[in-house]
């Protein structure tokens, strides 16, 4: 039965995105890998005293890229889910999914050098 009080609705949504978090962190090695440079970046932020502005650009590009890998990860195992087999649309479906995480993961390492490339080498 469904609870429509919204504090309770709210806080079960809160639960289940946490949920899903950890599982994508737990069991998916792209995330984990993903998740490991963030910390690692959170770790030089603090390590080189980057600036508000620059702590600001680092968490939206860790968490954008976090996020879309989420996404990727949602999209293929709905697709396998669909179609367990290999079938040329979804293999389609599946490289643009990937192409998307490789835009978000390639802007992050541009914000990362932005901010890190001066701290290390100037």
């Amino acid at each position: 039965m469904k609870d429509n009080r919204f504090v309770k609705g709210r806080l079960r949504s809160m639960v289940y995105a946490l949920s899903g978090a950890y599982k994508l962190v737990t069991t998916e090695h792209s995330v984990m890998v993903q998740f490991t440079i963030g910390i690692l970046v959170t770790v030089g932020g603090f390590w080189f005293r980057i600036s508000a502005t620059e702590w600001m650009l680092q968490i939206l590009a860790v968490g954008l890229v976090l996020g879309i890998e989420g996404v990727n990860t949602a999209i293929e195992k709905v697709a396998d889910f669909i179609h367990p087999d290999y079938h040329e649309r979804i293999g389609f479906i599946k490289d643009i999914a990937a192409g998307a995480v490789f835009f978000a993961a390639m802007a992050a390492l541009a914000v990362g050098a932005i901010i890190y490339c001066p701290k290390i080498f100037g």
